[in-house]
């Protein structure tokens, strides 16, 4: 017997039963849906993630204090990086083009009645560039203000419309951090939030003199801001500044680093990986939807061989052979699967755009994900289908024809 017999017969069969068909594919489309989907939202949430941190620079070098093995949690630590390295840096560093300290603040911030908790952030003039920030207003502080420590700052959109309100320009305007009056300069073009919920507005940039001395009144810095001469050298600028920074900090051989440098590249590849390994996960999960649906697809082939004995009785016992009566049932289960499969394919892809949607995000379907899905539906069709079938191509032709 052809495949095109083949085919028309699984069709007419389907058909006949088509609530039961509908049914036992839904398993398999809720399944593929679900995978569809999954993997589109995790593809599309890590290509939005390097687009926004490729934004900022892929040869931006971030460099923090850390204990053993792990980021500072503690005050002991942050005494390992000081003001010092900064300039050892700017000075020893020929593959960084720029270098600016940061100490960081939690503080509360009043304008008259307003107030709001923000983080004030005190680095030098570089670090504007470094983090490719834009002026909306108002102007930069320069390196005099830095040195006397002037009570001067830039606000982030966020805090801007927190004290002052939605469209104002505070820029000229004073407030005040923990009981210190600073007068607003400028205010920084608006970065919106990224993919981790973060708001990148609501922040407060001031001269890191002025932070460390007047407002933490500490020695010591929270991390170094630092610029390669390009993407392509960050790497040597991540070698050369950990040469530096051992040195300076008088590390010896057998002794593991007291701070840790990394680029915005490895940020983004790690950050895409844990991304990517979520997806996949969310996938795996999915997938047991797919698991389920071919289970019901192994039963009602059992019911359909129960139900149909007499006719497998009646093709064997006129010449049908066991092999045709197995590629009967495959080819029914592999429908079946296949069927759902293409539904779940143009579900999952609706899913996909609706939650993308919702959550703000952008979406990406790729060809490997459809052809995934079909490759794992007709492994289904097969794998569920062959036990049923093979169970039908055995049946004696005599007791089938005289089963009730």
């Amino acid at each position: 017997m052809n495949y095109s017999n083949l085919f028309k017969i699984a069709v007419r069969a389907l058909i006949r039963n088509k609530l039961r068909a509908i049914l036992t594919m839904l398993g398999i489309v809720i399944g593929v849906a679900s995978v569809i989907a999954m993997l589109a939202i995790g593809e599309g949430s890590k290509q939005s993630i390097r687009e926004k941190m490729s934004s900022m620079g892929t040869n931006m070098i971030i460099i923090m204090p850390i204990t053993n093995g792990g980021l500072n949690i503690g005050a002991k630590s942050l005494l390992s990086m000081k003001y010092s390295d900064v300039e050892s840096l700017r000075n020893e560093a020929v593959n960084l083009s720029s270098v600016s300290p940061e100490v960081r603040v939690n503080v509360e911030v009043i304008y008259g009645n307003e107030n709001t908790q923000t983080t004030i952030h005190g680095v030098s003039e570089e670090y504007f560039t470094i983090r490719k920030l834009e002026i909306k207003s108002g102007r930069l502080f320069n390196s005099g203000e830095i040195r006397s420590m002037s009570k001067v700052c830039l606000l982030g959109q966020t805090a801007v419309d927190n004290l002052f309100g939605e469209g104002a320009d505070p820029v000229g305007m004073n407030i005040r951090i923990k009981k210190v009056p600073f007068q607003v300069i400028g205010v920084v073009k608006k970065k919106g939030e990224n993919d981790m919920g973060l708001d990148l507005d609501d922040c407060i940039i001031a001269p890191y003199t002025t932070v460390q001395r007047r407002i933490a009144a500490i020695d010591y810095i929270n991390g170094i801001y630092a610029s390669a001469i390009s993407g392509e050298k960050s790497a040597d600028a991540i070698k050369e500044t950990e040469e530096i920074l051992r040195r300076t900090h008088k590390i010896k051989e057998s002794e593991e680093n007291n701070f840790a440098a990394m680029s915005q590249s490895q940020l983004i590849e790690t950050v895409s990986s844990i991304t990517e390994i979520m997806t996949y996960l969310l996938g795996a999960i999915a997938g047991i939807s797919l698991l389920v649906g071919g289970i019901g697809i192994m039963n009602i082939m059992f019911v359909s061989v129960t139900e149909r004995t007499r006719e497998i009785g009646l093709r064997m016992s006129i010449g049908g052979r066991g092999a045709d009566i197995l590629k009967q049932f495959l080819v029914e289960s592999m429908l079946l699967s296949l069927s759902g499969g293409a539904i779940g394919v143009l579900f999952g892809y609706l899913i996909a755009q609706v939650a993308g949607t919702l959550m703000g995000s952008s979406v990406v379907i790729t060809t490997q994900s459809v052809v995934l899905a079909f490759t794992v539906c007709f492994v289904i069709g097969v794998f569920f289908g062959w036990y049923p079938a093979r169970k039908a191509s055995n049946l004696n032709p005599i007791d089938a024809l005289r089963y009730e």
